[in-house]
């Protein structure tokens, strides 16, 4: 059975969501003294800016639609570590603005949802749809494996740069066995829902 509805509605969410992700990199960047971001024209928050035509439309698109979970990215933000103020630890602050403002716009979407649960319910529940994938995003990004961005906290723990490129030379394919051979994508989707769950009882209660 195809999912169409599904594949739409995950491809529309994830790149709205990855706009404010995306620029949140860009923005801690150009604040820690690092210019390139805003050369490359990622200062922004025009949704052109971040998409990644197979990470953003395509896989998240032939995920959903054959019913096989959800995987996808937005374009990454290109950054200079040698420009950037405090350096590996700088670079691991710029990582972690992508995934906190995942966290702040959950909030805003919580909100969303139970200030029109009563009057608009659809709305209400496309709104807690997003709050759960935005909490998902923040997670699956936290993961400590190149290139998600929790992986740039090993360079700040001074893990050897020519072992991190060993690892990273191998990211991705660790990344979709995790996600497809363990439990850990059934892990973090319980989780954000725990999250997305304890979000909404704060506007709720």
């Amino acid at each position: 059975m195809l999912h169409f509805e599904d594949a739409i509605l995950n491809v529309s969410l994830l790149w709205a969501l990855t706009v404010p992700h995306e620029f949140a990199h860009a923005w801690a960047a150009d604040r820690r003294g690092d210019d390139t971001p805003r050369r490359d024209g990622r200062l922004t928050l025009n949704p052109l800016a971040h998409v990644d035509w197979i990470g953003t439309v395509l896989l998240p698109a032939v995920t959903s639609l054959f019913g096989g979970g959800f995987l996808g990215w937005g374009r990454a933000v290109r950054t200079s570590p040698w420009k950037l103020r405090g350096g590996a630890n700088g670079l691991a602050l710029v990582a972690l603005a992508g995934p906190a403002s995942n966290i702040v716009f959950a909030l805003v979407l919580g909100g969303g949802a139970a200030l029109t649960a009563g009057a608009a319910p659809r709305v209400s529940e496309l709104a807690a749809h997003a709050l759960w994938l935005s909490v998902f995003l923040a997670i699956f990004n936290l993961l400590p494996v190149p290139p998600l961005d929790g992986s740039k906290l090993l360079l700040a723990a001074r893990l050897p740069a020519r072992a991190y490129e060993e690892l990273a030379r191998f990211g991705f394919l660790l990344i979709l066995v995790a996600m497809t051979s363990t439990g850990l994508g059934r892990w973090m989707s319980n989780a954000s829902f725990s999250v997305a769950r304890g979000i909404l009882g704060l506007f709720l209660a």
